[in-house]
């Protein structure tokens, strides 16, 4: 089967990570995918995917809103269907314009689309025809996300599809050596460290995460912090670090060569979101390498996926966090997983209507 994939991230989120996923899965699978990036996203993204394994890539314009590049970037698309067998979409821009590419060429193509994030697509009429009459599936990666097309009635239930997301794990398990990664952190064995892996954007808790942090230091707990991942707030994070006075407690260190290794050097893994975002990945990743786990429960209820898509202004509690700091590094090396870590980091920082520590099941 011939597969175009589209997806017009600028930077390596979780959109990007799926599309160069499955396109690397596909290939293996013996199928041929071209995966399309936006132009001038080779440093952010490109590189990443091939890393990821994707082979053939191409790029397009995909310029925000409605540009004129948008019809050279339709020519390409209508050029590049007749050799392909289905098209798969990732975000609004490209959904359109394969949309309109179809409707533009001799011959139209099935068009797939995965829908990553929770925030309802409005039912107007524009949306009614893209999900109704030009799009042949939809697939979700959560059923929260595939109720809200339901409900809304953008298309029969019969052609959306949730697809819960995993992780790779011969990758991400709990036999991983993190020493190497902590050295290479420059961060001593007997010192516990907390760590939160994602994108540096406003929904992923990090400011939540820095008032929290100086509770911790004020209390005189030993303790360093990394935010691992890069994104358009890196440098109001860094600020916020600053005016704090945790630059020598938190570090910034964007995305890391080694994830896995890095997960497992760490003593505490971190999920503060503070709206719902969609799979929640990382998630699974922390929990893979067998680390205990504080995390908000916006996304995440005893074991069931739930969705939000009403933004929260957290606070964090006047008891901070005290197992971690206090227990020893033998203890902390060989954790059991989250869920019987609950007494062990409690009472953890936690914000109005949550839990001390909420794991996925």
């Amino acid at each position: 089967m011939r597969v175009l994939q589209l997806v017009s991230c600028r930077g390596w989120s979780s959109d990007a990570y799926w599309a160069a996923g499955i396109s690397a899965a596909l290939e293996r699978a013996g199928h041929d995918v071209t995966l399309v990036c936006k132009r001038g996203s080779e440093r952010r993204v490109i590189e990443r995917a091939r890393e990821a394994g994707a082979g053939r890539i191409e790029t397009l314009g995909f310029a925000g809103g409605v540009k004129p590049t948008d019809v050279s970037d339709l020519r390409r698309l209508v050029g590049w269907l007749g050799a392909t067998d289905v098209v798969h979409v990732h975000r609004g821009k490209e959904h359109w314009l394969a949309a309109l590419a179809n409707r533009l060429s001799r011959t139209p193509r099935p068009l797939v689309r995965t829908r990553h994030i929770v925030q309802p697509v409005r039912p107007h009429a524009l949306n009614r025809w893209l999900y109704r009459e030009a799009t042949s599936l939809v697939v979700t990666v959560t059923e929260a996300i595939r109720r809200q097309y339901i409900a809304a009635e953008l298309l029969p239930p019969e052609r959306v599809v949730a697809l819960p997301g995993g992780v790779d794990l011969v990758r991400f398990h709990p036999l991983l050596d993190g020493a190497a990664a902590r050295r290479a952190l420059g961060v001593a064995p007997d010192v516990p460290l907390i760590g939160l892996v994602s994108g540096l954007r406003v929904m992923k808790g990090h400011q939540v995460t820095i008032d929290a942090a100086g509770r911790l230091a004020g209390a005189g707990r030993r303790f360093q912090m990394l935010f691992i991942g890069r994104g358009a707030l890196e440098s109001r994070i860094r600020h916020a670090i600053a005016a704090a006075g945790l630059g020598s407690r938190i570090a910034v260190v964007g995305f890391v060569p080694d994830l896995p290794a890095a997960m497992a050097a760490l003593d505490l893994a971190l999920y503060p979101a503070i709206e719902s975002d969609g799979m929640s990945r990382v998630l699974f990743e922390y929990m893979a390498t067998g680390k205990p786990v504080v995390a908000s429960p916006r996304c995440w209820s005893t074991g069931r996926q739930r969705c939000s898509s009403r933004p929260a202004t957290p606070e964090p509690s006047p008891r901070p966090s005290t197992g971690c700091s206090t227990m020893p590094r033998s203890a902390r090396s060989s954790a059991p997983p989250a869920a019987s870590w609950r007494g062990a980091v409690s009472p953890a920082p936690t914000w109005p209507g949550s839990s001390p520590a909420s794991t996925p099941a």
